[in-house]
């Protein structure tokens, strides 16, 4: 049974990664200091013997006994909201959890795959965005801690690849949505799905002319894991291409959601992204993969999910 081990493994993403394992018949090492992860995202996996659950701090030596064959890093907070409330955290986590986790990796003779981010393109100047372009980040600005702590940890990934032939993957996450994210996650979906459930002013930022492309969470992860057995050590993009406005899509949800709210416009956070589309004619050339569920249809999903988290009738 192949062995793998899955840091910020309770959070939205890692959680939904641990499943995606267990149900190829791995055995699951979920690693998270609970920050932002919840034990409530694992919960169902508790008692199987395949799923093994550690409380800890990356930043701090990690260790795992026995043998190992893939390691994912994703700790880490990935919404505004949360690394701007914990900015050393998240530099901490991009830069010493990396070092330790590729450290573990290469101790293990461990493939390891690095869950990057669309934000190391910054607010970017070409469009849509290859992996070849090198980006537009402000270092010193609020968001830094986030993008260059992502930057950073694709860098040590390639000169642990380089240096010391550990075999390694970077995956570039463009905005995914889904089951198990946080109400109060802070980013466009959960912020438009819970204000509309609650009936509340939905709030965009800026004009609201400013684009997302967004994935739903079971194709990401399928992309994911296509990219880990794959023999790719460049980077790769991975979200989904169709590209709308962020008012667009908060008209969408109020539709979808059939709820009384209006739309209220706020100023726009700085260094906000202007525009975000992955071009994705790598991960279709080398992985064979495109997103598949429809964007109403992952919003529905969504939708019944926090509906049910807020204790709200949704049908």
């Amino acid at each position: 049974m192949k062995r793998v081990l899955i840091t910020g493994g309770a959070g939205f993403l890692g959680s939904h990664l641990c499943d995606k394992f267990l149900s190829k018949g791995y055995h699951v090492t979920c690693m998270d200091n609970l920050i932002t992860g919840s034990v409530e995202n694992i919960a169902h996996h508790i008692g199987n013997q395949n799923f093994h659950f550690i409380q800890h701090d990356v930043t701090e030596y990690m260790y795992i006994q026995g043998e190992l064959d893939y390691l994912l890093h994703f700790a880490s907070p990935a919404s505004p909201i949360d690394y701007l409330k914990v900015p050393i955290q998240t530099l901490k986590v991009g830069s010493l959890g990396t070092h330790k986790a590729l450290g573990l990796a290469k101790a293990k003779g461990a493939r390891f795959l690095l869950a990057s981010t669309s934000e190391v393109y910054g607010d970017p100047l070409i469009h849509p965005q290859r992996e070849d372009y090198w980006g537009n980040v402000n270092p010193i600005g609020v968001r830094g801690v986030y993008d260059e702590a992502k930057r950073f940890a694709e860098a040590i990934t390639m000169a642990y690849h380089r240096y010391h032939n550990v075999e390694t993957r970077i995956v570039r996450i463009f905005n995914t949505y889904g089951t198990r994210m946080r109400v109060e996650d802070g980013r466009a979906i959960p912020a438009f799905v819970s204000q509309a459930l609650r009936g509340e002013p939905m709030t965009v930022f800026g004009d609201g002319s400013q684009t997302r492309s967004v994935c739903y969470v079971d194709d990401l992860v399928e992309g994911i894991y296509r990219l880990l057995l794959s023999d790719c050590t460049d980077p790769v993009n991975i979200g989904n291409p169709d590209e709308l406005t962020m008012l667009e899509l908060a008209q969408e949800i109020k539709q979808l959601t059939n709820t009384t709210s209006e739309i209220i416009f706020k100023e726009l956070p700085l260094d906000d992204p202007k525009v975000r589309q992955p071009d994705i004619a790598k991960a279709k050339e080398l992985l064979d993969w495109t997103p598949s569920v429809q964007r109403k249809e992952g919003l529905l999903k969504t939708i019944s999910y926090f509906a049910q988290k807020l204790n709200i009738s949704f049908d």
